[in-house]
């Protein structure tokens, strides 16, 4: 709790954070960009071509009156420059790459133009790249130009598409990277919750920003209260197994005391179905608490056990699979999965049959009988908790109906399927896929 009242941003302050320094380094790489703007030049023919018609036009038009002098100035207009007189010098241009290394040609073609603060700014970067600038006439006054058609060797294209995407890229990965780092405890919290009762609950780390550590306190919380009250039914259930098993150890020997026959046949009858109930509700409220560790099993082994005993009972049973098949499974659990599914076999239809199939990427178990079957749309009903179907199951069935949904319980234990289908020759296949 003390660790929620320190002081901390949270995820906004954080994505406001993200934003500044990508907006910062945006600015950074822009101005790189431009100060690289400013080293282009042109040909020499082009350099000179534009030094001439400058030095010629300067000398023209400072000869003028000021009252001819724009019109000078738009009669030494030609297809190639735009030349404009100005008394003052106006308010400084947009923001645009400065052009010291094309001035620098030009100066050196006609030093006279060092005198006259000649300034060169690119506008319109790309393949019509436009340069504009100006020069100081003797009293003061100023000469603008610009050229009209755009100058050989000057193509900022690809600069100009790095100077849109590297600050774009620079906001996607470097900000996609902070993200992702800011919201790790979410992704952690997602694969606790995700995984929660499947294994043992370990503490989320409580660390992030302020909104995410409120969100995984309280997740540690609630997995400990779920914890606490899993172990709580554990504990009450061991201990009404305990209770109710003496008192029916006690009948089951006085039963036997009972001098009519057919009396001691129906307590004892009772008595078995009581303890089949028991064992039935323990097993199922019980099984997510089962502490077996996953072994490598011979599941094809079980399978012909369990067939065996089938057969020592004079009942009809069969087995079609190899004769091994190692996979990592809990075996009791997988074991009392398979006896439930072949005792239900065995009660409504009289006989069994299982098959192993393996492939590459795991195995299928089918326990098969030929009885009547479940009707098609009761098929995912009989997997709930305490669902008996009168043409299934006789009122009389020993049990609460749980035999099925402890199957169920147990695959999705082992990470498995169960698909319970009416055969199309009649009866019932119960089939479960297991990963390797």
């Amino acid at each position: 709790m003390k660790q929620l009242l320190r002081p901390s941003i949270g995820i906004i302050g954080q994505i406001v954070a993200i934003l500044l320094l990508t907006m910062v380094i945006e600015f950074g790489v822009s101005t790189l960009l431009y100060e690289r703007a400013s080293q282009f030049a042109v040909r020499d023919d082009e350099a000179r071509r534009l030094a001439e018609h400058l030095v010629i036009a300067r000398r023209l038009i400072a000869e003028q009156p000021v009252s001819r002098r724009d019109d000078m100035a738009e009669d030494l207009t030609t297809e190639r420059y735009a030349l404009h007189w100005q008394q003052d010098l106006p308010a400084p241009p947009p923001i645009a790459p400065a052009l010291d290394g094309m001035r620098h040609q030009v100066v050196e073609w006609e030093p006279s133009l060092a005198t006259t603060d000649l300034r060169l700014k690119l506008t319109s970067p790309g393949r019509s790249s436009v340069v504009t600038g100006g020069l100081q006439l003797p009293d003061g006054s100023w000469l603008y130009f610009r050229t009209l058609e755009p100058l050989h060797n000057l193509n900022l294209a690809a600069e100009r598409i790095l100077l849109a995407l590297i600050p774009a890229l620079g906001l996607m990965i470097l900000g996609g990277l902070l993200i992702r780092r800011a919201l790790r405890p979410m992704r952690q919290l997602a694969a606790a919750a995700d995984s929660f009762g499947d294994t043992e609950h370990d503490p989320i780390s409580e660390a992030g920003p302020r909104e995410v550590r409120h969100v995984v306190v309280a997740f540690n919380r609630m997995a400990a209260r779920i914890q606490r009250l899993i172990a709580d039914r554990t504990q009450a259930l061991a201990a009404v197994g305990h209770d109710l098993r003496t008192p029916l150890a006690r009948l089951r020997l006085r039963a036997d005391g009972v001098d009519d026959a057919a009396t001691r046949t129906a307590i004892q009858r009772d008595i078995g179905e009581m303890e089949a109930m028991v064992t039935s509700l323990l097993a199922f409220l019980g099984g997510d608490s089962d502490p077996e560790t996953p072994v490598l099993t011979d599941i094809a082994v079980l399978c012909a056990t369990l067939i065996d005993d089938v057969e020592d009972r004079d009942l009809p049973g069969t087995y079609h699979g190899p004769a091994h098949c190692e996979v990592t499974v809990r075996p009791v659990a997988l074991k009392r999965a398979l006896a439930n599914l072949v005792e239900n076999a065995l009660h409504y239809a009289g006989n069994v049959a299982i098959r192993l199939d393996s492939t590459g990427n795991g195995v299928t178990l089918h326990v098969e009988d030929d009885g009547a079957g479940i009707p098609e749309d009761q098929l995912r009903r009989v997997l709930e908790p305490f669902v008996r179907l009168d043409t299934a199951r006789p009122r009389d069935t020993i049990g609460f109906g749980l035999g099925l949904p402890i199957v169920a319980r147990i695959v999705e234990t082992e990470g498995g399927t169960l698909t319970l289908a009416n055969r199309p020759q009649g009866g019932l296949r119960a089939t479960i896929g297991l990963p390797l």
